[in-house]
């Protein structure tokens, strides 16, 4: 896999050239390969509670299209391969109806607490629920309400990711509510202490 291969056409280099980074990336697009995902990726995407997923249209504009569910619900497959159910929604059919026609997508996973952005190519196969009981299985949900309509396999071509310039830390309800937690237990504990103390001293 090499992310910088399919990224950098023609036009792309040209503007490298221009603007004096073509040298640098030119390395990075002869020597940087991956063998799939890595641990790494593997973790970060089981963590994503969200992505956003760009097609392409026969009229020629992208459409890219916000997809939310749990975390981990865009499940890794195995290190080339993803997978996730496509849930029932608006009824537009936009993305779906692009992918019988390419289907090429690139996926955009951003963590704005971790300042992580992870960018991904893939290929998508679009695959009904009763010819596949099997992966929807592997696919399925515990614990979360949904209408699945059909799955979304992905063949992942590359991916790379971004530097953390510019990306606002934001942080989910959970997770300010799991810091005040522990802020929470923390002060509760220090007051059962100083009680404590303050027995010893009146004894």
């Amino acid at each position: 896999m090499n992310y910088s291969k399919i990224a950098f056409t023609d036009a792309v280099k040209n503007f490298q050239e221009r603007y004096g980074s073509r040298a640098s990336y030119g390395r990075m697009e002869e020597h940087r390969y991956a063998d799939g995902l890595t641990e790494s990726e593997k973790e970060f995407i089981a963590n994503q509670d969200n992505f956003y997923m760009a097609t392409n249209s026969e009229s020629g504009f992208p459409y890219i299209q916000f997809r939310g569910g749990p975390k981990g619900f865009l499940k890794v497959l195995d290190h080339e391969t993803l997978g996730f159910i496509d849930f029932g929604g608006n009824r537009q059919y936009i993305s779906v109806g692009n992918l019988a026609t390419n289907n090429k997508v690139s996926l955009f996973l951003l963590d704005q607490a971790a300042k992580a952005r992870l960018k991904i190519f893939a290929e998508a196969s679009v695959l009904s629920i009763e010819d596949n009981p099997e992966l929807f299985d592997k696919l399925d949900l515990d614990d979360y309400k949904f209408k699945p309509e059909r799955i979304i396999l992905l063949k992942v071509a590359g991916y790379d990711w971004n530097c953390p310039q510019h990306i606002t830390p934001r942080y989910t309800l959970e997770e300010i509510q799991e810091e005040f937690m522990a802020q929470h237990e923390y002060i509760d504990k220090l007051r059962k202490e100083n009680a404590a103390l303050k027995a010893q001293l009146n004894q």
